[in-house]
């Protein structure tokens, strides 16, 4: 370069000594010897979040006269070609004299030099030939990018339109498809080649010739965390609350399901991917099912997520197809070459795909993403094109049961209607139902009327408060840069746990209430929210209590089943911490030691119980209330066993004839207890009986001394 600056101060010193001579041809073009690249970045807003009124312009609104301007237009991008160079100084040289031409191209086509025109090829009139020299040649990277008009944008009853963008040398690789940007350029006329330029006559095609680009979500790796947010973040940890709190602000407005909540959350922030060293990948990214009635606000926590990861993409069932979903061949039109376009899969890679409607899409397109969740690659063999397309996502679907709504006369599996290899795919299924509660629907009416009366949602307590999609953003990309392991105790803790959940379903398989399949599919979920909640506490190693918030939350996605027929009995305190315990008994969460002994740990249950709301005078109060009925009594390790007797020895009377029918059924089931389990002090037990109409009073009564 700096060889090419003296050989044009030399030849600009002749021309300043001889002013008639005219400039050589073989001196060196400016595009050569510059060093930069100009760019002009507009003045006006670029159009963030706490910007709205600012001058980007929607697509419909590019008039002609803003031809020749400096323009900012925002939209979603649809297509980005592969980026070509792009020729800006043609340079040839002579067969004859040797010398070099330099020839700038500043349109769309030129016609190439044949003939020298040094001043020794014109004086000796040798008419030399030009060969290309390539090397000698600049190109600048050039691609072309369509956006197309945001969907808040479009009035009622058009259709989206589109704008063809061109970017030139460090603006090109710079979007992606489905990136929502503001681009700032010229906008410029060009007119049709080839037999286009026939048909279209006087018209012309228009562009805009990129000179800044401005994205709104970026990835989770190119978020600057500036240092208001940081200290909020550290707040945040410092306060032990940051599971409750980002949990709170998924969704304000929406009333409720809290554990749903805190489930999208783990699913933001995702697992670790692993890689093995044959190349084997076992993927970190977590797959979460949304089924339940019409009514609970399915769709609207589908599209908060989209808003809130960097990457995400929103698509009905319906309105999908397995080509719309994976990939489809496409002739470009800039090459006329068969390219693959990605459908919303590939658009939401390394990011979260919502699918609504799941139940309504066809077989034929639902098994088109059987291998994106769990190989997270898609395979194509079309059109002469045989290669694998990355699909890095994860899989957040919503779906209504069989007929609309949930019939508890039928089985969860024929309710839910469908496939085993696809139930088996995600790591979280959570069943919504809608059942009718006095206090539960007061408070969800007074919290849609507040929404509606004030336009936001109702401020928590005191101590809490909500994150904006921006904060929480920042924090998931803190989050998601750590990468915990599993130590080796709580690897066997978990293996435990595993084996309990086998045996309770193979003890379910033969009642209504079972509706998954617990499989080593399962086991891997287990990890992966345990590795998701070890990253929102930005540490760097698993622990036992992280396995038991994974395990509860398997068993509370199935817990409405349940709630349907233990809502319409006692609902004091007590009685939801008792089956809140038996629940943490269900999925082996608390457990001491393998759990086969049935026992669990007294302070890891009372830190489960506080943390759904309750005080520790409540959980004491339901311990000593059920401990006087001998349904749980502590152990000389400060544990405790809860003692249940099933309903399966016969059915229990439930009106005041039936005395003697249940003085029988109270004794063979007594004789079972005593003769199976191992009695452990002297004194009188008391069957407590769940799910039955009798109050605690009559149950006090009815007692039985075994000595």
């Amino acid at each position: 370069m700096s060889q090419r600056e003296k050989r044009n101060q030399t030849m600009s010193q002749a021309m300043l000594a001889d002013p008639d001579s005219a400039l050589p041809v073989s001196t060196f073009p400016a595009e050569l010897t510059r060093r930069y690249t100009l760019n002009f970045k507009p003045l006006t807003p670029s159009g963030s979040s706490k910007q709205r009124n600012s001058k980007a312009l929607a697509v419909r609104n590019v008039r002609g006269e803003h031809l020749g301007h400096l323009i900012t237009v925002r939209g979603i991008t649809t297509r980005v070609s592969d980026v070509k160079p792009a020729i800006i100084i043609q340079a040839y040289s002579c067969d004859r004299c040797g010398c070099e031409i330099f020839q700038p191209v500043s349109t769309k086509q030129f016609t190439p030099m044949q003939i020298c025109q040094s001043d020794e090829c014109t004086k000796n009139d040798s008419k030399g030939q030009l060969f290309p020299s390539t090397r000698a040649s600049k190109f600048l990277p050039f691609q072309e990018v369509k956006i197309q008009e945001m969907a808040d944008q479009v009035p009622v009853g058009h259709i989206p339109r589109t704008l063809t963008i061109h970017c030139n040398g460090n603006l090109t690789r710079q979007i992606n498809p489905g990136d929502v940007v503001d681009v700032a350029g010229i906008f410029l006329p060009t007119p049709y080649t080839g037999f286009r330029a026939i048909r279209a006559g006087l018209l012309t095609d228009t562009y805009l010739e990129a000179q800044h680009i401005t994205q709104h979500k970026k990835a989770y790796q190119d978020l600057a965390i500036d240092a208001r947010s940081a200290r909020k973040i550290e707040e945040i940890q410092a306060s032990g609350q940051m599971y409750e709190v980002l949990s709170r602000s998924i969704a304000p407005e929406i009333y409720g399901h809290r554990d749903v909540k805190k489930a999208l959350l783990l699913l933001l922030i995702g697992g670790v991917t692993k890689k093995m060293g044959d190349g084997m990948r076992i993927r970190g990214d977590i797959n979460i099912c949304l089924m339940g009635d019409p009514g609970v606000a399915k769709s609207q926590l589908l599209k908060y997520i989209t808003k809130v990861a960097p990457r995400g993409v929103y698509t009905t069932g319906r309105g999908s197809s397995g080509v719309g979903l994976t990939a489809a061949v496409m002739r470009d039109p800039v090459t006329d070459e068969m390219v693959l376009e990605g459908g919303a899969l590939v658009l939401a890679d390394n990011g979260i795909c919502c699918i609504d409607e799941f139940d309504k899409m066809d077989d034929g397109d639902r098994t088109a993403i059987h291998e994106v969740m769990e190989q997270q690659t898609i395979s194509i063999s079309k059109a002469g094109i045989s290669t694998t397309l990355n699909a890095r996502t994860s899989i957040l679907a919503a779906a209504n049961p069989l007929y609309g709504r949930y019939n508890p006369r039928i089985s969860p599996v024929e309710n839910i209607n469908l496939p085993a290899a696809l139930l088996s795919r995600f790591d979280v299924l959570f069943l919504m139902l809608d059942t009718p509660s006095r206090e539960a629907d007061e408070e969800l009416a007074n919290h849609v009327t507040y929404v509606h009366m004030h336009n936001e949602h109702p401020q928590p307590d005191a101590n809490g408060f909500v994150l904006s999609p921006h904060e929480m953003r920042q924090y998931i990309a803190r989050a998601r840069s750590f990468r915990p392991n599993v130590p080796k105790s709580v690897s066997e803790y978990m293996v435990g746990a595993y084996v309990r959940m086998r045996q309770q379903q193979k003890r379910d398989e033969g009642g209504k209430k079972h509706f998954t399949h617990t499989s080593p599919r399962t086991l891997l979920g287990v990890l992966r929210l345990s590795q998701a909640l070890a990253r929102l506490r930005f540490s760097e190693q698993v622990v036992t209590e992280d396995v038991d918030e994974a395990l509860r939350l398997i068993e509370v996605s199935k817990s409405s089943l349940y709630n349907d027929q233990r809502g319409q009995g006692d609902q004091t305190p007590s009685s939801k911490i008792y089956n809140l315990i038996r629940g943490m008994m269900d999925s082996g969460a608390a457990a001491v030691g393998d759990g086969s002994r049935g026992e669990l740990n007294m302070s890891r249950v009372s830190e489960l119980v506080i943390a759904k709301g309750f005080t520790r005078d409540q959980f004491i109060h339901c311990i000593d209330e059920y401990a006087l009925l001998d349904v749980s009594y502590r152990t000389q390790d400060r544990a405790y066993r809860l003692l249940t007797i099933s309903r399966r020895f016969g059915k229990l009377p439930t009106t005041a004839p039936d005395l003697y029918s249940l003085r029988q059924v109270t004794m063979k089931i007594l004789w079972t207890w005593v003769t199976r389990t191992t009695l452990s002090r002297p004194g009188k037990i008391r069957i407590h009986a769940r799910n039955h109409c009798m109050t605690k009073a009559k149950l006090k009564a009815k007692s039985v001394d075994v000595r």
